[in-house]
């Protein structure tokens, strides 16, 4: 990791840690720009045109047009097909040693069930005890409830976690939730 980040070593101070998952320990294998055109379908086979807004702004549209279900099954699908052909990334390796010391969470903005499919593909399920997707809670990053979550399920204080991620996001989620954060290596 470069300077701005966690050794292993550092990592295990804490009572435990949370990973973000795609950019983090895995690349999910995802044509965002293909997720986007399935997800514009979804508005336009109801009647709305979706045409101007980036993914994160048609999960929003979509709850005010009652669509958030069929919106939310076309990313789902996209992520979990890429999380059977995803990447594996260097940090996924310390993951366990980790865990053997700490508890280990992953935090994402992917659906539960692709991050659950990428940790299964990478041999990673047993070092993780807590799984939060996008939709495993009412908000999502950089709003803080799906890290404290995590963190609820891993029964850790924020101000004792660190949350390990890729993007000013993941920066911005750790800051509100009042955990330490730490830029994985690029």
């Amino acid at each position: 990791m470069n300077s701005a980040s966690a050794t292993v070593a550092d990592l295990t101070e804490f009572d435990a840690v949370v990973y973000d998952l795609d950019g983090t320990l895995v690349h999910l294998a995802v044509n965002w720009n293909d997720v986007a055109s399935d997800v514009i379908s979804v508005f336009a086979d109801a009647g709305v045109d979706a045409s101007e807004y980036d993914l994160w702004g048609m999960l929003d549209l979509a709850d005010e047009h009652g669509l958030r279900i069929d919106v939310e099954a076309a990313i789902a699908e996209h992520e979990t097909v890429g999380a059977e052909n995803s990447q594996r990334l260097p940090l996924a390796d310390t993951v366990a040693t980790v865990a053997d010391e700490i508890p280990v969470g992953v935090c994402s903005l992917n659906c539960e069930a692709a991050c659950r499919t990428a940790l299964d593909v990478h041999d990673l399920t047993d070092a993780v005890d807590t799984v939060v997707g996008r939709d495993s809670v009412a908000t999502r990053k950089p709003d803080p409830e799906p890290l404290l979550a995590t963190l609820r399920g891993l029964g850790v204080d924020p101000s004792e976690a660190i949350f390990v991620g890729d993007s000013r996001r993941d920066e911005v989620t750790a800051e509100r939730a009042g955990a330490a954060f730490r830029y994985v290596e690029e």
